[in-house]
């Protein structure tokens, strides 16, 4: 006891208010001063400092107490508690897409591919709420528990066309379109995808499940694809526009014999020039169609004050409506309507098939018929009469499947025959060089004609005034 009062007088220990330090400080330290460290340590417990204690320093001021006899010395740190980890919005959809080029197997880069839309699906998972952690307790030098402070919880910030569960912990899409985050953090799911200028290297190939809206002009080489609707506020060159919607362009289509443009519902355009456009329903043109491969599945309107049509092939399902058709030089102008134009390919196609499909089935006969008589004659090997037996079985599909063309093709010429409401209407000038075809029959015009309409009547094209 003794010499704990010793140290008593010849030491003091000092904790700092947030008791994770505790300072051992000499007193004074006379020449003849001795203690172990074993003593140190009862004196710190004695003084309340019970966790942290560095017995190193302990046993080094009992080897040498003068070295610390001038300064305070931390003699014990307390264990400070941990927060926890902050909450956060983890996206499920890939925020930090690479823009970079695709590169393919062979090595080659398509500079094209370089646009990386967020599509996303109407249901699906875009994001969830990863909540924050515990913190961990921590301990003072004089050995009470200090709580750990919890993270700090995210905000889930739910924007437009989202919807969250009842936790409000996941964000689904509400609609098909394109993930983006605005100002605040905030989710989004907008249908429509805005391009600020024009379709090129810079933004690479579209392919948007929602509408897409160009401020430009589309250039030549490059594609555009969406589930909704194209809007292009510009031109389109030889690129491809395609969408299960309609498509609009402010301006024409000068596709230079590259590119298409294909549309589900309708396409509406200025002017088309060497182009090829497909539609579903219409295509409606303000000025001219020159030099172009046009369908539509109802109607082709070329109107507006122009109304131009020369040169190419335009189709129609049920009206081909124009100005002008053809020109002074009797430029080949052919106009068919009164069948959807892909009943017309397919009709083309079937026949190609037919005829194919019968050169090979008399190459195959001809074979069967000297293997037949081999067998007759019994000089026929194992090996050609294996050759037979598959030769067989190849006529037998070959038949079967030139009848199946075949019914095919006269379904087809029946719905041609079937062209009562199909109709051509020139309300300007019809020129020779046009050709009218309406179901299975053609009609050529040699000489210029004004305010005319063809039609299908009584098993020829007839053609009358428009009153």
């Amino acid at each position: 006891m003794k010499e704990q009062l010793g140290l008593q007088q010849r030491l003091s220990v000092n904790v700092a208010p947030d008791q994770m330090t505790a300072l051992l400080q000499f007193i004074r330290c006379d020449d003849d001063f001795a203690c172990t460290a074993a003593e140190l340590e009862q004196f710190l417990r004695a003084s309340g400092i019970t966790y942290g204690i560095q017995y190193d320093l302990l046993h080094a001021i009992s080897n040498d107490p003068a070295s610390y006899s001038l300064q305070q010395t931390p003699i014990a740190h307390g264990l400070p508690p941990k927060t926890g980890k902050d909450g956060r919005i983890a996206y499920v959809v890939e925020m930090n897409a690479d823009q970079r080029p695709e590169e393919s197997e062979d090595g080659k880069v398509d500079f094209k591919e370089t646009s990386k839309i967020l599509n996303v699906q109407k249901g699906q998972l875009i994001a969830r709420k990863l909540p924050a952690t515990e913190g961990e307790p921590g301990k003072t030098v004089t050995g009470i528990a200090v709580p750990g402070r919890k993270g700090k919880e995210a905000r889930l910030k739910a924007g437009k066309n989202v919807v969250c569960n009842a936790d409000r912990t996941l964000v689904y899409a509400a609609i098909d379109g394109l993930f983006t985050i605005t100002g605040g953090d905030s989710i989004n799911v907008f249908p429509v995808y805005e391009v600020n200028g024009d379709v090129d290297y810079h933004t690479g190939h579209i392919d948007f499940v929602g509408t897409v809206v160009v401020r430009g002009n589309v250039l030549t080489g490059f594609r555009v694809r969406a589930a909704g609707d194209i809007r292009v506020v510009g031109g389109v060159e030889g690129a491809e526009l395609e969408t299960d919607g309609s498509i609009e362009i402010t301006g024409g289509i000068m596709g230079g014999g590259k590119g298409s443009v294909k549309a589900g519902h309708s396409v509406r355009c200025s002017f088309i020039q060497d182009g090829t456009v497909f539609a579903g329903e219409d295509v409606l043109v303000s000025q001219s169609i020159m030099h172009s491969q046009v369908r539509a599945g109802r109607n082709v309107v070329c109107g507006g004050a122009k109304g131009l049509l020369v040169g190419g092939v335009v189709q129609a399902g049920e009206t081909v409506q124009v100005r002008t058709a053809g020109n002074t030089m009797s430029t080949a102008t052919s106009i068919e309507v009164g069948v959807k134009p892909e009943l017309r390919e397919e009709l083309k196609e079937l026949r190609i098939a037919v005829r194919s499909k019968s050169e090979a089935l008399d190459k195959t006969e001809k074979a069967l018929a000297i293997l037949d008589q081999m067998a007759a004659a019994g000089t026929i090997a194992s090996d050609k009469l294996a050759l037979r037996i598959k030769l067989a079985a190849t006529k037998k599909q070959a038949v079967q499947e030139i009848e199946e063309a075949r019914d095919r093709i006269l379904d087809i010429e029946r719905s041609l025959e079937d062209s009562s409401t199909a109709k051509v209407e020139v309300r300007g000038t019809v020129f020779g060089g046009t050709k009218i075809v309406i179901g299975r029959y053609t009609r050529f015009i040699k000489e210029p004609t004004s305010r005319v309409q063809f039609r299908f009547i009584e098993g020829e094209i007839h053609m009358g005034q428009i009153v």
